[in-house]
């Protein structure tokens, strides 16, 4: 049962900026109109968003409890926003990590669909991330990514997987024709006895799952950057779709220079695939996510000076923050069907079978799920059970602590995080005191606000690095975001690019047919 959630903890300052960001839509739309007071206002709220919270570098990481040279330096450890709490993660003081799956489990199995966001939102959340936040399988206090932006999934983490990946001719990725269309090369020589093609000998270590899958599957999993490249359709999706736009690219680049030899072709459309990849989280993305009128734009000589401008690393909170699991439904509709969510895991010849223009459209036919507690899939629930348990090796300080860096008040009843009477009750039984809600559970039983697509901890949260994590990208920096570094060509595209829907259409064979690609859920 839903009341109105008490609103008295919100804090009057942030109240006012909620106010001022979600009404008065006429004087946003003036605001709007105006380049120069947009860029000016751009940078305003964007800063205000990433003051929140402490800047960069983190004192702490998950090495040690305390500061080191090497803590600030080896960014292998993931970092972290809070010390940890050793008496809050105390033997006894929490509940049992089983008793804890009764609070993401869907009740009476029934899901809980966004009025926000169709389905390819948790489909590009879970890609676009699983390129920097990658917890190493054999210790989780540490991460295995760049800590940036670098489509690791579609160009691999270091230089030896990339080389395996381009055919070094024209600057182009290997791939294949497949019905027409273009997708990256087979991965598997020998899929009954698990061979991998020698030319992609040492490119990542399968996964256990990807070792289990029977060899009809195998035979379809593509070569890609990342280990978790072919998990969900979802993911393959986007890989593929910017394997053809850097193709694309090369044959745009060496059509307009052709003195151009095959390294600065593909380096050229690498730098250009990242930042239209960028531009589109920022302006298509984000801007999904809140429910503020005004829109936010790529401006990159606007931060060079503020002192959040630092090396990215991501921490263990950031981490925690985007696992999104409740998006995803229990069923999805593929060729007009009904099928299981599980059905499109190692499943590529879902992709391969439809294309990917029908693919993308038929996925933004249908409505995520909502994020939030009460609605996650029954086959994700051990990995909501295992967030928490990273939490606690991590010795995360309390959801109440981490409201206080972020410039919310502490709660001081369940009726002040979620309007909603059984989510209070389970609250409740479980935990006993609002101070002893951990993190991870606390950042979903928030109320999601009207017309945003997660709650406000959360959205917070995100602000906060993916700005400051986002516009410090190397590729945007005022001296090198001009058309010298992307050519004349390059940067040409990438002005005119505003959306992941411009994409997906200039690489579907159907020229004549327009697909509609959006994360919002009409």
């Amino acid at each position: 049962m839903t009341k109105k959630r008490n609103t008295s903890r919100d804090g009057f300052r942030n109240q006012l900026e909620s106010v001022g960001l979600n009404k008065f839509k006429g004087i946003w739309d003036f605001i709007q109109s105006n380049d120069s007071l947009k860029r000016k206002v751009n940078k305003t709220i964007i800063n205000n968003a990433v003051y929140k919270m402490p800047t960069r570098p983190h004192k702490l990481s998950a090495m040690a409890p305390y500061t080191s040279w090497d803590s600030l330096t080896d960014r292998t450890w993931i970092g972290r926003h809070l010390p940890p709490d050793p008496e809050f993660n105390k033997a006894g003081n929490l509940p049992p990590l089983e008793d804890l799956a009764v609070l993401f489990r869907k009740q009476e199995g029934k899901t809980i669909y966004s009025e926000k966001s169709t389905l390819l939102f948790p489909y590009w959340v879970q890609w676009f991330t699983d390129g920097f936040l990658r917890t190493d399988r054999y210790n989780r206090l540490k991460n295995t990514s760049n800590h940036g932006i670098d489509l690791s999934p579609v160009y691999g983490l270091n230089r030896k997987s990339t080389d395996m990946l381009r055919s070094h001719q024209g600057g182009k990725l290997k791939s294949q024709i497949i019905n027409g269309e273009e997708y990256p090369l087979f991965y598997y020589d020998d899929p009954e006895k698990g061979v991998v093609k020698p030319e992609f000998d040492g490119l990542y270590e399968p996964l256990n799952d990807e070792k289990r899958l029977d060899p009809a599957k195998k035979a379809k999993l593509f070569a890609m950057g990342v280990e978790r490249a072919n998990v969900q359709i979802g993911y393959v999706m986007h890989n593929v779709l910017c394997l053809r736009e850097h193709n694309r690219l090369c044959d745009l680049l060496a059509k307009h220079y052709p003195d151009w030899d095959d390294e600065r072709l593909f380096q050229t459309a690498r730098n250009i695939v990242m930042v239209l990849i960028m531009k589109i989280v920022v302006e298509e993305y984000v801007n999904h996510i809140t429910s503020y009128h005004f829109n936010f734009i790529v401006d990159p000589p606007a931060f060079t000076n503020q002192k959040w401008y630092r090396q990215n690393w991501m921490t263990v909170e950031f981490s925690l923050v985007y696992r999104w699991h409740s998006a995803l439904p229990e069923t999805l509709t593929y060729d007009s069907k009904q099928i299981p969510m599980v059905d499109s895991l190692w499943n590529n010849e879902m992709l391969i079978n439809k294309g990917l223009g029908p693919l993308f459209e038929e996925t933004c036919s249908q409505p995520g799920s909502k994020i939030g507690l009460f609605n996650t899939s029954e086959f994700l629930i051990p990995v909501e059970l295992a967030s928490i348990d990273l939490g606690r090796e991590a010795q995360l300080a309390s959801y109440n602590d981490y409201r206080e860096i972020c410039q919310f008040p502490r709660v001081t009843d369940f009726d002040q995080i979620t309007g909603d009477e059984d989510t209070q009750r389970e609250l409740k039984r479980l935990y006993g005191d609002v101070n002893n809600i951990e993190f991870y559970v606390g950042l979903y039983a928030e109320d999601v606000p009207p017309n945003a697509a997660v709650a406000p901890l959360v959205t917070r949260m995100i602000a906060v690095d993916a700005f400051s994590q986002a516009l410090t990208n190397p590729l945007l920096a005022e001296n090198i975001f001009n058309e010298e570094t992307f050519s004349p060509v390059g940067w040409e595209v990438i002005q005119n690019t505003n959306t992941l829907s411009d994409l997906v259409n200039r690489n579907s064979p159907q020229q004549d047919k327009k697909y509609k690609v959006t994360f919002d859920n009409p």
